[in-house]
């Protein structure tokens, strides 16, 4: 049954319905006002005063000007409405935007993902869809190209943690020159205050509007949309003033040829002055990424409505601000430029945490890192022809890296400062990375063979006491390392053993009901268990229910709903022993969501299962055990990985292995914090490899 049909079953009418989704959207776009379109609105706090910097300030004329609005007309049309608007934001990820969702539908749909412990029951889930166009010979070649070279496979993940830093970098600066930038114009009033005082208050409204991030990006969109439209009203007014008031041949300059003649009056002066102009786009890239908090359409209908509204105060805010700073509009224009600088913060502030007048580098730099990973989603994803994607990567590609090159001389008067916050960062998420993987690779090497398990009986060579043990490990398959040196050293151990590994999958959420994935690891003999608690890249990994009750409701119905007859294929061990299917993990693919926070007996946590089984069902003597074990007792064994460079590794590697990937490991979040497990049961052993 379809959504539509629920509705109508309910008494909603299909009009009442639509109803309902425009003022869905209508209520989104409105929201989107206050965050996404901040950024956007207030440019003309920083395009003009940096484009007519340096030189080129003694070419302020028409010409020049014309030449410059030209510049951003075809600027904001382009690549604003174009690009993003009509294209990358339709390469959403499950509503999600960003550099990471356009990565992450590639690594669904051509395996490129570096990430460990992938596996084929992922891509049962509704979030990880990847059917749609038939494959072509494009897609396939590609496809084949990055399986067989690795190398490209890490030069890709390093374009997407480069894009991503750099818009990092760019949220980092972004609100605290917006607001200085807007702040400062009091001083052309009040010329005796001094900067200081600036600063100060400059700080003491970055602090409040981080403040109120607690409150949600719902809350604040509410608050901040009616101070970006009072915003694009008053300069949008004051430029159609002056349109007529001074100069109604402004529109000439809408020609593409005033471009070609400002190049050419103003010559390198006026190339290296691009730089400012990009600044007019800046929040693109913002409105991108803040697309999981509201939806593409409400920010697509938003953006044509804007439009004209935007063009006109990019085109004349400058040329004539010397006529609007009268006595009568000057102070009332400030205080809504100083608001809306803050509200135009607010939109960095979003994608920085969902994922600057001298970062112009910075900003085009992740532009261009989304032309080339849309060209590869064209091909992969979409299944479009070669040539539409090379199209797309030139046309878009040539006039960002044309940005980019103009750029580069911002780098030495303070353009480095962004790129030097970008590539520390991706230096982290690099170490993180590479440190991740090489434990993975250590914890797949030293896994317990299964055969040595199985030789050793279900007793697995020790006392089997009563009670439920969970031992966290990285591992999707096979025994982990740790548990070795248990059955090794101790001379008892637990009746029922639950492997639990906790992971990331390629999907920006993962609903509750297919949080858990259980599934039996050896002859039911053995009763040995394992579970894989999955999250998607948006998930808050954090949970607030009592993970081990429904752990054990998870376990007991994947018992119950197990057949017989699953395990009747065997073989014969290297130990002689002949048992079931010992390495195929069986995993149910229909576990439900029970959640039991407030059971404290087993016999409310059976009469509970029982009712989800059809009343009065007996449950399996199985069953009956691991509800008995549970309650004597449920014990948590926390394995931990120490990375150690080698002794004959570079200094280099030494740094980042001992000093940065050791710091991030003691300092990440743990399973048993993620699982909100009990402290007074929790039991951890670590262990040292060397990379």
């Amino acid at each position: 049954m379809n959504p539509s049909e629920e509705f109508l079953e309910q008494g909603i009418s299909q009009q009442n319905l639509r109803k309902a989704s425009c003022m869905t959207v209508a209520t989104l776009a409105y929201q989107s006002l206050g965050v996404v379109y901040g950024d956007l609105s207030t440019s003309p706090l920083y395009v003009y005063k940096t484009t007519f910097s340096g030189k080129l300030s003694l070419h302020e004329n028409d010409e020049e000007i014309y030449g410059v609005f030209s510049f951003i007309f075809w600027t904001f049309t382009l690549i604003a409405l174009f690009k993003y608007t009509l294209i990358v934001m339709s390469a959403d990820d499950n509503g999600e935007g960003g550099t990471f969702a356009l990565y992450s539908l590639l690594c669904r749909h051509a395996r490129l993902s570096i990430l460990p412990n992938q596996q084929a029951t992922d891509e049962k889930l509704s979030a990880y869809a990847t059917h749609g166009s038939v494959e072509t010979w494009q897609s396939s070649a590609l496809k084949s190209f990055f399986e067989k070279h690795p190398r490209f496979r890490t030069g890709l993940f390093i374009l997407v943690l480069l894009g991503t830093c750099m818009a990092i970098g760019d949220g980092v600066l972004t609100p605290t020159i917006s607001v200085l930038s807007a702040v400062s114009g009091v001083r052309l009033k009040i010329t005796a205050l001094h900067e200081n005082y600036v600063v100060l208050i400059s700080c003491v409204i970055i602090v409040g509007l981080f403040s109120l991030q607690h409150h949600g990006t719902n809350r604040v969109a509410f608050m901040f949309a009616p101070i970006v439209a009072a915003w694009l009203l008053c300069i949008s007014s004051i430029g159609i003033y002056n349109i007529f008031r001074w100069n109604p041949h402004i529109f000439h300059a809408l020609s593409p040829v005033y471009m070609l003649k400002f190049l050419k009056r103003t010559g390198i002066e006026g190339w290296i002055s691009l730089g400012g102009v990009v600044l007019s786009i800046t929040g693109v890239e913002t409105m991108f990424a803040d697309l999981g908090h509201f939806s593409s359409l409400s920010i697509r209908r938003l953006l044509s409505s804007l439009n004209t509204m935007k063009i006109s105060r990019e085109a004349f805010i400058k040329p004539y601000q010397a006529r609007a700073k009268t006595k009568a509009v000057f102070w009332p224009v400030f205080i809504v430029a100083t608001f809306a600088a803050v509200v135009g913060s607010q939109a960095v502030i979003s994608a920085t945490f969902s994922i600057i007048s001298q970062c112009c580098l910075a900003v085009t730099t992740v532009m261009f890192v989304t032309t080339c990973l849309m060209a590869l989603v064209m091909i992969i994803v979409w299944k479009q022809r070669i040539a539409i994607a090379v199209a797309f990567l030139v046309i878009f590609g040539s006039m960002e890296l044309l940005y980019i090159s103009a750029s580069v001389y911002k780098i030495p008067e303070g353009g480095w400062i962004p790129l030097a916050l970008s590539f520390i960062f991706m230096a982290i998420m690099y170490i993180w990375n590479y440190g991740t993987t090489k434990k993975h690779e250590f914890d797949v090497e030293n896994k317990v063979s299964m055969n040595r398990i199985v030789c050793l009986g279900p007793s697995l060579g020790m006392v089997r006491v009563p009670g439920i043990g969970l031992i966290y490990t990285n591992l999707v398959s096979g025994v982990p390392a740790v548990f070795g040196h248990f059955v090794t050293n101790l001379p008892a151990f637990h009746q029922v053993l639950v492997f639990v590994c906790v992971k990331s999958v390629q999907v920006p959420y993962i609903s509750e009901k297919d949080r858990l994935m259980i599934g039996r690891v050896g002859p039911k003999e053995y009763c040995m268990f394992r579970c894989i608690v999955r999250y998607g890249y948006k998930d808050l990994q954090q949970e607030n229910y009592d993970f081990e009750n429904r752990l054990v409701s998870g376990i007991v119905q994947f018992v119950e709903a197990e057949e017989d007859t699953t395990l009747k294929t065997t073989f014969i061990s290297s130990c002689g022993r002949e048992v079931g299917n010992m390495d195929i993990e069986k995993f149910d693919a229909q576990n439900q969501d029970h959640s039991f926070t407030n059971s404290k007996s087993s016999d409310i946590l059976e009469t509970k299962i029982r009712k989800g089984h059809g009343g009065g069902a007996p449950l399996k003597d199985e069953s009956l055990q691991i509800l008995r074990a549970k309650e004597s007792g449920v014990a948590f064994i926390l394995g931990h990985s120490y990375a150690k460079a080698k002794k004959s590794s570079s200094i280099v590697k030494k740094f980042a292995i001992n000093v940065v990937y050791s710091f991030l490991s003691k300092n990440c979040r743990e399973p048993d914090v993620v699982l909100n497990l009990p402290h007074t049961s929790l039991l951890e052993v670590g262990m040292i490899y060397h990379v």
